[in-house]
């Protein structure tokens, strides 16, 4: 019994020896910089905030160095984040395309949806937007989606509408109003959303999809028509604005977000620092004045809310692309 009981205590004092150094570990993160891959190219929004947030959390979390990783639509970078080791020097700015539409959206993606990542916090939510050709909308008193219905409905196959390409958030927005409508408004893919709004403008297409941000300047300016938003609630920046449900076309929930990352498998205390600094850094008025401009003003929630929020979605766009018959190699 002695001999059993010394023997335990050994194993005992192994077990603790082994486990200290990753308690140390977690207790002295971050003792280096951390990497924050953007999945996309420079200059866009995700970008943009991802280096704003760099800097808002340096008091926290010392320096992050944001790299852009892009391709695939965003495939790239984040596998770069699905592969990495889980100790939170690895951090991606992820998107509801990436994280909820592309696993459906593309026949092979490098990560899996829900075990490579782990959610820290939502950044943004910005609705979606349908905006009509307004010379188009004025010749044919399209004033309302119900307005747009009825022409589709007495014009079949005539009508089109604009996107950044196939399987974008316009396109699969443009195919829902399609099916949930039941009209048939022909999709143009466009090399992106300027290209494609260009097109809008100049009349070679009816309407589209967009979101706030985008087409806030083109709505300010009295060049389009804006007929409703795309999430279940109005949006504060455009009180006016019916929503897609509120006109008549439901189910229609379709918005756009985007949040920070880490990989899955990262320990709790990691990710709670992280939480803690970045939800931190979102109140910070520079940041919020930035949010502001891209037409979110969503207010930093739980990881629990946040992953929510990503399963969710997940399920959601796994219907949609589906109706939308996209797919992508």
């Amino acid at each position: 019994m002695f001999r059993v009981c010394k023997w335990l205590l050994a194993v005992s004092g192994v077990a603790a020896v082994m486990a200290a150094p990753a308690v140390m570990a977690e207790d002295a993160y971050p003792s280096k910089p951390i990497q924050f891959v953007v999945p996309y190219p420079p200059g866009g929004p995700l970008d943009s905030m991802a280096r704003l947030l760099a800097e808002r959390v340096k008091g926290d979390l010392g320096t992050v160095v944001v790299e852009n990783k892009s391709g695939a639509g965003g495939n790239i970078g984040a596998s770069i984040v699905a592969k990495a080791a889980p100790d939170g020097y690895t951090l991606m700015m992820g998107a509801v395309a990436i994280n909820s539409i592309n696993p459906w959206l593309y026949k092979t993606v490098p990560f899996d949806p829900v075990k490579s990542f782990a959610p820290i916090a939502l950044v943004a939510s910005v609705p979606n937007i349908l905006i009509v050709n307004k010379e188009f909308a004025e010749q044919n008193k399209i004033a309302s989606v119900q307005d747009l219905i009825s022409y589709a409905k007495e014009h079949p196959g005539q009508m089109n509408f604009a996107s950044g390409g196939n399987g974008s958030a316009g396109h699969l927005a443009g195919e829902v109003l399609n099916t949930r409508a039941q009209i048939n408004s022909v999709h143009v893919p466009y090399a992106g959303a300027n290209p494609a709004k260009t097109a809008l403008l100049a009349g070679q297409v009816h309407f589209m999809f967009d979101n706030l941000a985008s087409a806030a300047p083109l709505i300010k300016a009295d060049t389009v028509k804006a007929l409703a938003v795309t999430t279940l609630e109005r949006s504060s920046f455009l009180p006016d604005v019916p929503t897609m449900e509120q006109a008549g076309v439901k189910p229609f929930d379709l918005g756009t977000w985007f949040g920070v990352f880490a990989t899955g498998g990262t320990p709790q205390p990691v990710l709670d620092k992280l939480h803690a600094a970045y939800s931190k850094a979102l109140m910070d008025p520079a940041v919020r004045e930035a949010l502001a401009t891209m037409g979110s003003d969503v207010q930093p929630g739980t990881m629990a809310e946040f992953s929510e929020l990503v399963s969710n979605d997940l399920k959601k766009y796994k219907e949609v692309v589906a109706d939308s018959g996209a797919e992508l190699f």
